[in-house]
């Protein structure tokens, strides 16, 4: 079993900085792949970044250049950092992991970003 903590959200004015934190119960190399996936009001999951065990990363589109995924592998622990925030990016962001074909969720950190 995995176990995924989050934590960083609240509420921030566009423009802005958070940094999200996703706590892992076994370590980082476990897993195939992390990432974060974020989730507005009306809309479907989506994929915001992820970091796979070789260090391959990967981001939507919308994020390039504004948000950067890592990870301590001391601490099993993947961050977000999120800068130059807007309202658009208002959502539930929650943290994935992908072990033995399954996909591990935590519990969601909501993101507010005011205009």
């Amino acid at each position: 079993q995995v176990q995924l903590v989050e934590s960083g959200g609240g509420l921030v004015q566009a423009g802005g900085s958070l940094r999200l934190s996703c706590a892992a119960s076994r370590t980082f190399f476990s897993f195939s792949v992390m990432g974060w996936y974020r989730q507005a009001p009306g809309k479907q999951r989506e994929l915001v970044a992820a970091i796979t065990k070789d260090g391959s990363i990967n981001y939507t589109d919308s994020v390039k250049g504004r948000f950067t995924i890592s990870r301590d592998n001391a601490k099993n622990t993947v961050y977000l950092q999120m800068n130059s925030l807007k309202p658009e990016d208002t959502a539930v962001y929650y943290c994935n992991a992908f072990y033995h074909n399954y996909d591990y969720w935590g519990q969601g950190t909501q993101v507010t970003v005011s205009s």
